[in-house]
């Protein structure tokens, strides 16, 4: 692997070894070393186990050369000439290959020609000696010149530059590839010999032409990239001889002894006698105890079981008895959390309630404050009915109509105010979702963004209408913004686009004469109406096409226009509602809203909320039911009002905000026919009855399903819902 050379420090001007003196003129090219073997291109990092390991076996076999060479230096060193020492020493030579900047590093004798290292060079490099050129610092070396006339010292180094004369038929190339070349030819290892004393040894990097097994390490998955362990990959080093043979047989072997024991008192027994006398001084008295049976020890045996058995019962029944507690304690927690649920459930009901009483917003919340004008109607009527006769009930109902005119006009402005400030929101929501950017999720969950021409369009748009209907400004803001919407609308020419022109020439002109701005207000709303009907048209503004109510080809319009038969006019599907029986309304969703005004003034939102949970209590348990999707809220009114009476059917409830819809047999999907009203709580017990057969009476299971054959007869006349029908 490696060739330790070693000298000693130069300090006193030591002599060079008899090992140096037996080295080769140049260091690191040799008959048997491959091609470019004495090569390193400094700009190419080789992997770090390859340096690491080699540098280990070089110190290693450094150390043991120069262990060796204590014992191997003859009595007539210091008798050898020094000059011969001199010129055997070698030194570091780097040279650059001109002009592609490469670098060969080699070890030299110092007493070598330059015509050598020319004629090394040329067998390296596969080139004729001819063409080669060496200079250093600029200067032209010539043949007959060695490294030590030129100034080069033992163990140093120095740097020539290579050219060639021929470049285009000879260039100068490295033969190799420099990432194998990370490795220098040369290393020098400084040992420590005694204490205070050092010995420089010059190793010489040897690269064998076979590839190393791998016998341990790592392997990068990529890359195929192979990190070697030093350990297994270096020869392990000899011990030295210490003289003594450790391995032997009889270090190996056990050695045994033969030793003969004896008690120190006679093991016969002695007694007084004729002519012998034993003392009776160190005698013991042996008193028996109680004999043990062996029915009375596996009997106390029995006794010690049967006491750890009591003490271990007792250990696990109190485990038993906590965890019961336990359990207990987060029963009666989880029923309190419960009735606190319910009780917040139903205090937020009513907050919400009053609250739509008091601020109404939706045709919901409107709806509700009419219920709750004929609900207080009736009970007055039926109270004045209770207690007056005659002329006097008679004037009490005037009175009574009366004051319900009266309730019945604050509802109306106060609608008209809601419908006022809900025009404003209407316009704001649909010029936002003009303007809203094309969005979608990529398989990452990664949100994307798109803008088109027709978006940046419907938002310049919406920003001019913001600024247009933004009051009071300052009068020059004013202008500006006025400029910007003619300039904007007369890139095309109909008549609207002629109107909004003449108002915006109007308002300037009323502007330069000062007038007041309480006195432009009309005029302004005409110039902000007339300017969102030309949002509104798909020339001019092509993003509000999905938007429109009514599409703009009359074609599309052929199969989706319907009559009302209350105000007589034609209008789209989306304005009619629809029933689980398939047909379709023959009023409109306003005509149906003023008729529940006029006449009957019923509240559907409670029974909106039946429905809202029925469907997510559904979806939850299977996905794929589709009774729960078809049915109405008219439905489910009649449904509870018809079929169950509006009440509970196990304690009669008839809180109609804490009833809700359960399957009768959980085996099955909810349709009417397998349903049951109860409360909230009866719910959570009816859903734990594994066998309505022996949780229920037979009365009771008889009464549930004449309920369920009036649903079945009522809901049959639905063609989709007669497919689930079971006869």
């Amino acid at each position: 692997m490696t060739k330790p050379r070693e000298t000693t420090e130069d300090k006193e001007g030591e002599r060079e070894d008899e090992e140096a003196k037996e080295s080769p003129p140049t260091v690191g090219s040799t008959a048997m070393e491959p091609p470019g073997g004495g090569r390193e291109e400094e700009s190419e990092d080789r992997s770090r186990s390859d340096v690491q390991h080699d540098v280990k076996d070089a110190r290693s076999q450094a150390e043991a050369v120069a262990d060796q060479a204590q014992y191997d230096v003859p009595d007539d060193a210091e008798e050898h000439d020094e000059k011969t020492n001199v010129k055997n020493s070698t030194a570091t030579v780097k040279v650059l290959l001109m002009p592609e900047g490469h670098v060969m590093t080699m070890a030299f004798a110092i007493g070598v020609s330059i015509e050598e290292i020319k004629h090394h060079l040329a067998s390296e490099l596969k080139v004729p000696l001819a063409v080669l050129q060496l200079s250093m610092n600029g200067r032209v070396l010539e043949e007959q010149q060695s490294l030590m006339e030129l100034g080069i010292r033992p163990h140093s180094s120095t740097q020539m530059e290579m050219s060639s004369s021929d470049p285009s038929s000879y260039p100068l190339r490295l033969l190799r590839p420099p990432e194998h070349d990370s490795m220098p030819d040369v290393i020098t290892v400084r040992v420590q010999k005694d204490e205070g004393e050092f010995k420089e040894v010059v190793v010489e990097i040897e690269r064998s032409k076979q590839k190393k097994p791998f016998l341990g390490g790592y392997k990068h998955r990529l890359t195929r990239a192979e990190f070697h362990h030093a350990a297994v990959q270096t020869l392990p080093q000899k011990r030295p001889d210490r003289g003594v043979l450790v391995y032997s047989r009889s270090t190996q072997t056990v050695e045994l002894k033969s030793t003969p024991q004896q008690c120190s008192v006679n093991t016969s027994t002695q007694m007084t006698g004729i002519g012998c006398y034993m003392s009776c001084v160190n005698d013991k008295l042996i008193t028996p105890g109680k004999y043990i049976t062996a029915d009375e020890y596996h009997g106390r045996r029995l006794n010690a079981v049967i006491c750890l058995q009591s003490y271990v019962r007792r250990w696990l029944a109190q485990k038993t008895v906590d965890q019961l507690r336990k359990e207990r304690i987060r029963r009666l927690t989880w029923f309190q959390l419960q009735d606190r649920k319910c009780k917040e459930e139903k205090e937020e009901q009513l907050r919400d309630r009053r609250k739509r009483w008091m601020n109404p917003q939706s045709r919901e919340d409107f709806s509700l404050l009419y219920h709750a004008l004929e609900k207080w109607r009736i009970e007055e009527e039926q109270l004045l009915n209770s207690s007056l006769r005659g002329a006097e009930r008679k004037a009490a109902l005037c009175s009574l109509l009366e004051q319900e005119m009266q309730f019945i006009a604050a509802i109306g402005c106060h609608h008209i105010n809601v419908d006022a400030n809900n025009h404003e929101k209407r316009i704001r929501n649909f010029l936002n979702k003009s303007a809203a950017s094309h969005q979608w999720q990529s398989a990452t969950g990664r949100l994307f963004e798109m803008d088109s021409v027709n978006d940046i369009r419907a938002r310049e748009l919406k920003e001019l209408y913001s600024e247009i209907s933004e009051y009071p400004v300052d009068q020059q803001q004013r202008l500006r913004f006025l400029e910007k919407l003619k300039s904007t609308v007369m890139e095309h020419e109909c008549q609207l686009v002629w109107d909004i022109s003449d108002l915006i020439d109007r308002e300037v002109d009323l502007l330069s004469r000062q007038v007041k701005e309480q006195n432009l207000e009309g005029l302004r709303k005409r110039i902000c109406t007339l300017f969102l009907q030309y949002i509104k048209t798909p020339a001019f503004n092509p993003k509000v096409t999905k938007l429109l109510r009514v599409h703009q080809k009359p074609s599309m319009l052929k199969h989706n226009m319907f009559f009302c038969l209350s105000c007589h006019h034609y209008l789209c599907s989306a304005d009619f509602g629809s029933s689980s029986s398939g047909c379709r309304r023959r009023q409109c969703r306003n005509c149906t809203m003023l008729d529940n005004i006029a006449r009957s003034r019923d509240d559907d939102s409670v029974y909106e909320s039946i429905l809202r949970r029925l469907r997510s209590d559904e979806h939850r348990l299977n996905a794929e039911s589709t009774i729960p999707v078809l049915l109405q809220v008219e439905d489910i009114r009649y449904l509870t009002e018809k079929v169950w009476a509006s009440c509970s059917a196990l304690n009669g409830s008839r809180d109609l905000y804490n009833l809700v819809f359960a399957r009768w047999d959980h085996q099955k999907d909810w349709s009417p026919w397998n349903c049951i009203l109860l409360s909230k709580e009866e719910t959570s017990a009816h859903i734990q009855v594994e066998d309505i057969h022996k949780a229920y009476e037979t009365t009771f299971i008889h009464w549930v399903e004449q309920r369920h054959s009036m649903a079945r007869q009522h809901f049959r006349k639905n063609p989709v819902l007669t497919k689930n029908l079971n006869f």
